[in-house]
């Protein structure tokens, strides 16, 4: 296994070698925030709200003291807004009460703020502090099972496979890749195997398009 996995990572590497976090930020918080409005939402269109969002509400403590009305109605288009407006908000006052307005490093600090699940605590440790995570999303559960380096669609089973067969180093920037290989060759509903770059590499191959 090992040989193949490092010819996956060498492959997507090359294929895609600025692969990076979609989501737009420019203050840890802010990509805090961005990921919870990604829920069940494109990034594309979070990074449509976001910049209307931080400039209404351009701090920690504007936020935190943020009319729940106002805040709703800005990021509505992002779906399931009440929920999401009432968690960054509290995450807000959290952040201003217990950590000195900072974005905390750990999995289990993450975890205990409102909103917060291990998905988008794994975003935060990989980009924010540059520790090894997998961030299992849709895209990560789709071709991780696809390829043969997890058998689950269970994310926190996922999670811990790919912890096992990806060198610490490499799993924030394979999760970013296998992103952008979803979005651009190995599309859900009509993969491009022809076309792929780990099509030798993948058990699934021609099967997925079926």
């Amino acid at each position: 296994m090992k040989p193949r996995v490092a010819a996956i990572i060498a492959r997507l590497k090359e294929a895609y070698p600025n692969a990076d976090c979609t989501l737009r930020y420019q203050k840890d918080y802010q990509l805090l925030f961005a990921t919870r409005l990604a829920a069940q939402c494109t990034d594309a269109r979070v990074n449509q709200i976001t910049p209307g969002l931080f400039a209404k509400y351009p701090s920690l403590q504007s936020i935190a003291e943020a009319d729940r009305d106002d805040f709703e109605q800005i990021i509505k288009s992002s779906g399931f807004y009440r929920a999401k407006a009432k968690d960054i908000i509290a995450c807000a006052r959290r952040l201003l009460d217990e950590y000195g307005g900072a974005v905390p490093h750990t999995m289990e600090e993450l975890l205990s703020l409102p909103g917060v699940g291990r998905k988008t605590a794994n975003l935060i440790l990989g980009d924010l502090y540059g520790l090894p995570a997998v961030v299992v999303d849709t895209h990560c559960i789709r071709l991780s099972n696809l390829l043969g380096l997890a058998d689950s669609r269970d994310p926190v089973r996922i999670e811990r496979q790919l912890q096992e067969l990806i060198p610490p180093d490499e799993q924030t920037m394979l999760c970013h890749r296998f992103v952008e290989h979803g979005r651009a060759v190995c599309i859900a509903r009509r993969p491009q195997c022809h076309r792929c770059v780990l099509a030798d590499l993948c058990p699934s191959r021609g099967a997925a398009a079926k």
